[in-house]
């Protein structure tokens, strides 16, 4: 199977491609437009495997699109694409609307034309899988409600809501035009290579660094957290065994406050790099002015998609986080280098 995979170069995205090249025998275009937050030194253990390719793509570009379509002659598409950061959506949102909304839009009308033109055999296999969030529904008042697939949409910042803009998007030109697609909605992902804007590698590298690690409002936000790997298994999972129409949550049963995800981190690192004055982590912790439409809890009925693919995670959150800290110890380099953006520019032939 070919799949083109958009924002492969992210953090979910270069998830997804490593898993693919890694455990089965399909091939991979990866388009992104690398950005600050898409990074190749993401992709060096599968970089030169003769299944995977990778092209630098702005998703609004049309023409670029089709002639990567056209060269590559994909069997599905998994969208993953987007900016992501909800802070920066808040500090600019122009970006959000143009590469969420605009940008899937162009994604689908190139999608469309090509997949119009494919035989009956491969258009009827074809499949075109959107990545969503669980951000698109809001917040939960209560202590024990779940995101289902048919909870209603209440986004609360720019960038989830440009991300319930695109899925309906995707959702109209299945009904409209019959384009075969499939929407999945996760809860938060945290992992290896993961940009150092996010709260989990921001709490690593700040504490490593003897910095602040800051907490917004009182930290009793509540997240469901994913490990990465066992997201990319469940999107592989649905673009393969997944019905066309269909919606499917992905979430991590792994439900904590930031507050306790900020302590976990620094007790693990307390036992691996203890700091040099023998104190805990934890007396970096600082709380500061809770964001704008900061939602409180999100938390997602994972039922479906185990009921009807089979998957679940594999990770708890307490195997999942003491593998992510350890990975970050192991790997500062890179983190230096993403940071910098030192491999992209070598990659791309641009001087350093």
């Amino acid at each position: 199977m070919k799949i083109l995979v958009t924002g492969g170069a992210g953090f979910i995205g270069s998830a997804v491609v490593r898993h693919i090249i890694k455990n089965t025998q399909d091939e991979v275009l990866n388009i992104d437009k690398l950005t600050y937050a898409g990074n190749l030194d993401s992709l060096k253990d599968i970089d030169s495997d003769v299944r995977y390719q990778f092209k630098q793509i702005d998703i609004c570009d049309a023409e670029a699109l089709k002639y990567a379509f056209e060269q590559f002659q994909p069997d599905v598409v998994m969208h993953l694409a987007a900016e992501s950061h909800v802070d920066r959506s808040i500090d600019g949102p122009a970006e959000f609307i143009t590469t969420n909304i605009v940008g899937t839009y162009t994604l689908l009308e190139v999608t469309r034309s090509y997949w119009l033109q494919l035989d009956e055999i491969k258009k009827e296999k074809f499949k075109f899988h959107h990545i969503s969030t669980d951000e698109v529904y809001g917040d939960l008042e209560g202590t024990t409600d779940l995101f289902t697939e048919t909870t209603s949409y209440a986004p609360s910042s720019p960038y989830s809501a440009s991300k319930a803009s695109s899925d309906h998007l995707v959702r109209a030109w299945q009904r409209t035009y019959g384009l075969p697609t499939i929407v999945t909605n996760c809860s938060n992902n945290y992992g290896p290579y993961h940009f150092p804007e996010k709260l989990i590698p921001l709490v690593i590298l700040n504490a490593l660094d003897s910095k602040a690690l800051p907490i917004y409002g009182k930290g009793d936000q509540i997240r469901d957290w994913l490990h990465v790997e066992d997201h990319a298994r469940a999107l592989y999972q649905v673009v393969t065994k997944g019905v066309v129409g269909e919606t499917y949550n992905i979430g991590g049963h792994n439900e904590k406050q930031n507050i306790d995800v900020v302590k976990t981190i620094c007790k693990i690192l307390d036992v691996l790099k203890p700091q040099y004055n023998g104190q805990s982590y934890e007396t970096l912790i600082t709380f500061v002015k809770d964001r704008p439409g900061h939602d409180l809890r999100y938390a997602i009925d994972a039922s479906k998609i185990a009921k009807n693919l089979g998957w679940m995670p594999e990770e708890t959150f307490e195997t999942g986080i003491q593998k992510t800290v350890e990975w970050y110890l192991n790997n500062l380099e890179w983190c230096r280098r993403v940071q910098d953006g030192s491999y992209q520019r070598e990659r791309l032939g641009v001087s350093v």
